[in-house]
């Protein structure tokens, strides 16, 4: 069987990007998403197109007892898992501290910091089996500065940063590679998402710049990925070139 990678979040944005390039290049998924109808499509388009095997996951990185269940009754051949790539993530709202929603802070921790440590809790037995793997967790510039009314986003993404730390030193005896990797901006439903369907307001974050697109970042992914065994990445932030950290652009323009 060919080498296996499941992603999560993969019905649009950088997970979708991650599919379409591991796929082109021979990887079986396991795809990840709550939008199972997008998940039936993804799974049919990319075994017809790449004559992959595509198993489809539909849970919610969230909902603790559905990513175990899920997981822990794959198939046998499918818990072969090579790579598994923590995308699920998301920014909802821009307030400040004082005027930020509860709901939305419970919904950015839940799906950023505990979704990922749900997989990758249910994952890593299956790699500690096998005494080998690679966990790669998508961060932000944001896990690196804060900025104004980033607040929980950024506390999120800078958990998601300790924890691949961390995880790195534990699951080292296991010889399991740990990635982490932090993008700037990028433009996907990213912004329309965290300005709840605002469409004007989502395009005025790209104005002025070329941002990085979803294929820019599933190419990182996967070169993080395809290196050699002995060969890990520790941490890298890929930002645009007009980028300089998660606050700092050069909007004077487009560049060639």
């Amino acid at each position: 069987m060919n080498k296996i990678v499941f992603i999560t979040g993969t019905t649009s944005g950088f997970g979708e990007a991650c599919a379409l390039q591991f796929a082109k290049n021979g990887y079986n998924l396991i795809l990840n998403g709550r939008r199972e109808d997008r998940l039936q499509n993804q799974k049919h388009y990319l075994e017809d197109k790449y004559g992959v095997k595509c198993f489809a996951a539909p849970f919610d990185v969230r909902d603790q007892k559905a990513v175990f269940e899920t997981i822990n009754n794959l198939p046998e051949d499918w818990k072969h898992v090579d790579i598994l790539v923590n995308n699920a993530g998301l920014a909802l709202g821009r307030d400040q501290f004082d005027k930020a929603s509860l709901d939305d802070w419970d919904t950015m921790i839940d799906t950023n910091v505990k979704g990922l440590l749900y997989v990758s809790k249910a994952i890593i037995p299956f790699m500690i089996k096998r005494k080998k793997g690679h966990i790669i967790n998508i961060g932000s510039t944001a896990a690196k500065e804060a900025y104004e009314g980033g607040n929980v986003y950024c506390a999120s993404k800078s958990a998601v940063d300790a924890i691949s730390k961390a995880m790195r030193i534990d699951l080292l005896q296991h010889f399991i590679k740990v990635t982490a990797i932090h993008p700037g901006a990028a433009e996907t439903e990213f912004s329309l998402v965290r300005f709840k369907g605002a469409e004007d307001t989502a395009k005025k974050v790209y104005e002025g710049f070329v941002p990085l697109s979803a294929a820019d970042v599933a190419d990182v992914i996967y070169y993080t990925a395809s290196l050699p065994a002995h060969v890990c990445i520790n941490d890298l932030v890929v930002t645009c070139t007009q980028q300089a950290n998660s606050f700092v652009i050069n909007r004077s323009g487009t560049i060639e």
